[in-house]
């Protein structure tokens, strides 16, 4: 193993750190230095342990084994509290904020002394702090009116204003425009500057080797490498490293001929929907892409059913949406591929046979009773087929990590033989692995449906997309072909409603 190496002594050690979760072993022996000044990147394939192995750090967990010391002296974290005194805190893919307070507020909730501060004293203090690190952001606004960059620059002063030396930040660009990401990674540079120690944890590779100074990598609760950034030749050579064999990058989509027409919208308005026109067919994807928040979510509430068009026509399959909705069929009809894996699309304290009776159980009760052991059976298989890593069927979704529970998802879904698939932020949060095969999963799928694709990454659309439709205040600002170059290189400017 190569072992990434500094002359200043590391700000915290983990030693044989090692925790199990009854017969799963989440984390062996694992030894690793994190210094002040440098970005530490984190990276394995979901399931590897990166998580357990920070919440830890965190003070989520306590180490079955080994040792956790802060500048050479070792440290007992009973909650998340003990860490954060200690100078660790964590900022998590899915921000703790108070919607109705404002900024300032926010950072100095929980604070002692804080509730005797006024509001001015409040936001100069945090102004001058976010001026300090480059996390340009007004004091004053209240959090409802932030995007989701700002909001995160709002979780990271929470912990700059604690004093925190060591920042540890979880999938941090997964809900971030472009431009968020470059802004986010101008102020991890001004915070190493200033002598802060950051753990990045990404899937996203470019990024990993925009940041890092070094990288680690678990696989199978294991480090198998930690290794300086400049060692690193490239997003390949990593990729490599992480997954253990070559991983494609670009991904070959293959021609399919495209049917008939399984999704026409015609001036759909309402809902916060404004006058949208799109006709999707049997074999092709169309992705929509746009800043969080300007009607995605709606659009997809009317595809799948949960809210009614206002204005304008819906027709899927050929049916109007009020007939088609009547009486739904498990079947040969809509399948959805929700966004939050863990809330909407399972539940995480039902068994993985439980799971997928989530949306297939009109099948195994023809009668009166389900048919629990074909149930089962059908489970097995889908495990089998679509590589899910699991202990097998009688695991809890909660057990499973984010790329084995979205394959899950998937396998159920596609059981059901939909002629349209709503697949929103597939492989968001996904490893390079498991992206790559929930990307092939959505391409076949294209011989027997037309796939929507609600996708905040670009690269996603570019590679899977036939057809592109950027979204902006409830609108299309424009629908092209994703061959179409000049289209392209305007996206970004179609995102922020300005027509090319």
């Amino acid at each position: 193993m190569t072992t990434a190496s500094t002359a200043t002594p590391p700000v915290v050690q983990l030693e044989a750190i090692s925790k199990s979760f009854g017969p799963i072993k989440a984390n062996q022996d694992i030894s690793l230095d994190i210094h002040a000044g440098k970005v530490l990147a984190l990276l394995g394939e979901n399931g590897a342990g990166k998580s357990t192995l920070m919440n830890m750090l965190s003070g989520v967990y306590p180490p079955d084994s080994g040792r956790i010391l802060i500048d050479g002296a070792e440290v007992h974290f009973v909650s998340p509290r003990d860490a954060i005194d200690a100078g660790i805190g964590m900022v998590y893919q899915h921000f703790k904020l108070v919607n109705s307070m404002t900024v300032a507020q926010n950072v100095l909730l929980g604070q002692e002394g804080s509730f005797i501060i006024r509001p001015r004293e409040m936001e100069a203090r945090v102004g001058e702090l976010a001026k300090r690190y480059g996390l340009g952001i007004d004091p004053a606004t209240r959090v409802s009116t932030l995007s989701m960059g700002e909001r995160q620059r709002v979780e990271i002063l929470k912990l700059l204003y604690r004093d925190s030396r060591v920042l540890i930040f979880d999938e941090p660009t997964a809900v971030l425009t472009p431009g968020e990401t470059e802004h986010l990674f101008l102020a991890l540079k001004q915070m190493t500057s200033l002598g802060k120690a950051i753990v990045f944890i990404s899937h996203k590779l470019k990024e990993v080797l925009q940041v890092s100074d070094s990288v680690a990598i678990l696989r199978r609760g294991e480090i198998v490498g930690n290794t300086p950034r400049n060692q690193i030749t490239s997003s390949a050579d990593l990729a490599k490293r992480m997954v253990g064999r070559e991983v494609l990058q670009e991904i070959e989509r293959g021609e399919v001929i495209k049917k008939e027409p399984v999704l026409q919208l015609q001036n759909l308005c309402g809902n916060g929907l404004d006058n949208l026109n799109i006709s999707l067919r049997k074999g092709e994807i169309i992705a929509v892409v746009g800043v969080g928040g300007n009607g995605q979510q709606e659009l997809v509430n009317v595809v799948t059913g949960a809210m009614a068009p206002g204005e304008g026509s819906v027709q899927l399959l050929g049916r109007d949406w009020k007939q088609f909705y009547k009486r739904p069929s498990w079947r040969d009809t809509i399948a959805h591929i929700p966004e939050d894996r863990l809330g909407m699309a399972t539940c995480p304290e039902l068994d993985l046979t439980d799971n997928v009776l989530l949306t297939t159980r009109q099948g195994f009760a023809p009668k009166l009773f389900l048919n629990r052991t074909l149930a089962l059976d059908v489970t097995k298989t889908i495990i089998r087929r679509f590589h899910v890593a699991c202990p097998g069927p009688q695991a809890h979704a909660r057990q499973l990590s984010g790329g084995n529970l979205q394959k899950l998802v998937l396998g159920r879904e596609f059981f059901r033989r939909p002629q349209i698939i709503v697949a929103e932020q597939p492989s968001q949060g996904l490893d390079i692995s498991a992206t790559e095969e929930v990307w092939h999963r959505l391409l076949n799928a294209r011989t027997t449906a037309g796939v929507l694709l609600i996708t905040g990454d670009l690269n996603e659309a570019l590679q899977l997309a036939d057809r592109i439709a950027v979204m902006y205040k409830g609108r299309f600002m424009d629908v092209f072909d994703a061959s179409d170059e000049k289209k392209i290189a305007s996206i970004g400017l179609m995102m922020a409603g300005v027509s090319p």
